[in-house]
């Protein structure tokens, strides 16, 4: 094992007293992988009460398959503060190599992480975990959901909107906590999912994929690369500690997962992918798994919430897996804020499923399609794949759109008729009279945007906590107000104050229309 990165010390007691989570304006959040410490953390760092369950022991494991932070995903870190460190941790890369033909370069991402970077799942959990810890969150490891029950059946909810979760612990004890939210981010085998009686239709895709982490002898000409070439797929991206990730198939090996593996497949493998195996040895990790393509009709069942995995599994094609599940929680975590917060309508929640839920189908399209075509093996399929690479290399609008589905900045969220174009846009990390964008976003607040010179009344500075004010650097007239998660809520031309006044009531609550009256 790599020393370096083998860091399983415990910042935090293994389990926390159970009477901490019995609150009834509190969220519980079951699973502690990367979506559910990331919407802790923002729920904790804003005032909510907030239990996390873990049914595994506390350790942050040096061997993870997610790898890659995509530019949408550090845009969200970045909002929160902490995108600087990760990015001192990985290795950005600026172009992606497929099939010996597609070169998709990213460097032109209006982004300012223009880049993807490889940065293995468990330093985001570190940084995560670290935040969640210092916002307040009460963490419970080795519980185990068992139950979930909401409104008049919760019992000990406190009315008939709350939730239960009786939970198993280590020790073979049974408790009951409760909250007035669950949201379950506990993987593709949900113990919430299932609780609440929602299917999780789908198929496994591929079987017996192969990962490896490795040292290698040689270095390959790009920095990550991957090909098919026959009945061989294979995949190789570097870590920037010494090791390399190699993922790789072949159809003619379709074993169980449970069958031994050893370095000699892989070998293979990525000899007859790749044309050669590049000196790779000492590996620190091996593993055997398939690939489901799989997404729950809904998110939502009356106060409980899926997010992450638990919600919808793909293959690991793009490395859009972790990225999605954190995108959830960044949608959700501010929505449930505003409404345990006393400042939003609950209906608001309704939008977490309607915005996220084809964001979820589209990443299940766009991995299934990458990995359909390195599955391709018939002339008509390899033409196929030809001509796709081709077209995406040459047409700049397929390609646009090619990476911003994989890096997720391409996605917008349905608008209500009528509305401004941009309301439902991401907004980029542009330049504003108080600095970045995504500085002012930092605390979950909202960012109101209006054109130089505008004079806002001063009593919405009353707001300050949930409301940063500026102005566009630029002659830009609109006005806009951006939701903490960074998409446009709201945008007008040339408004006036009762305009914004009746926005920021929308958004913000009643209070928001005095403070700009």
């Amino acid at each position: 094992m790599n020393g370096k990165r083998d860091d399983n010390t415990s910042p935090i007691p293994r389990s926390q007293g159970a009477q901490d989570a019995r609150d009834p304006r509190g969220v519980i959040v079951v699973g502690a992988g990367p979506t559910g410490l990331l919407l802790a953390g923002d729920l904790a760092a804003v005032g909510v009460p907030v239990t996390l369950v873990e049914k595994r022991q506390h350790r942050i494991s040096n061997l993870s398959r997610a790898f890659v932070a995509h530019a949408r995903t550090l845009e969200q870190l970045d909002a929160r503060g902490i995108a600087d460190a990760l990015e001192a941790e990985g290795r950005p890369l600026d172009r992606i190599a497929l099939f010996g033909r597609l070169s998709v370069r990213l460097d032109t991402l209006p982004s300012r992480f223009n880049h993807l970077l490889v940065i293995p799942q468990y330093e985001v959990e570190k940084v995560l975990e670290r935040r969640a810890v210092e916002a307040g969150v009460r963490f419970r490891y080795e519980t185990e959901v068992t139950a979930v029950e909401q409104g008049g059946s919760a019992g000990g909810a406190g009315d008939a909107g709350g939730v239960a979760v009786d939970v198993r612990t280590a020790d073979g004890g049974t408790d009951r906590l409760t909250a007035a939210y669950v949201v379950g981010t506990d993987g593709h085998r949900s113990a919430v999912r299932e609780a609440v009686g929602l299917p999780f239709p789908g198929k496994s895709v591929i079987r017996s994929v192969v990962l490896a982490d490795v040292r290698l002898d040689e270095q390959p000409d790009e920095a990550l690369t991957a090909n098919a070439v026959g009945d061989a797929f294979a995949f190789i991206a570097p870590f920037g500690d010494g090791y390399h990730r190699v993922i790789g198939w072949h159809r003619g090996r379709d074993v169980p997962d449970s069958e031994p593996l050893d370095l000699d497949e892989v070998r293979e493998i990525t000899r007859l992918a790749l044309g050669r195996d590049y000196g790779m040895r000492d590996a620190r990790w091996m593993s055997r798994f398939h690939c489901d393509e799989r997404q729950a009709p809904a998110y939502r069942v009356g106060r409980v919430f899926l997010a992450g995995d638990a919600a919808h599994v793909h293959t690991p094609a793009g490395g859009q897996g972790m990225n999605t599940g954190l995108q959830d929680a960044a949608n959700l975590g501010w929505k449930l804020a505003a409404v345990l917060g006393g400042h939003a309508d609950p209906a608001l929640l309704d939008s977490y499923e309607a915005e996220r839920h084809p964001v979820g189908r589209a990443v299940l399209r766009s991995s299934g399609g990458i990995v359909r075509l390195a599955m391709a093996k018939s002339p008509w399929a390899l033409a196929l794949r030809a001509a796709l690479t081709t077209f995406v290399n040459h047409v700049p609008p397929a390609r646009t759109r090619a990476i911003g589905q994989i890096t997720g900045i391409g996605y917008r969220y349905p608008a209500p008729r009528g509305a401004h174009r941009l309301v439902g846009t991401r907004v980029p990390d542009v330049a504003l009279s108080t600095g970045r964008l995504y500085e002012s976003l930092r605390g979950g607040r909202f960012v109101l945007i209006g054109p130089r010179g505008a004079d806002r009344p001063r009593a919405l500075g009353t707001l300050g906590d949930r409301l940063a004010v500026a102005t566009w650097t630029s002659d830009r007239r609109t006005t806009v107000l951006v939701r903490p998660d960074g998409y446009v809520a709201w945008a007008a031309e040339g408004a006036d104050d009762a305009a914004v006044g009746e926005a920021l009531a929308e958004w913000l609550g009643a209070a928001a229309l005095g403070a700009a009256a």
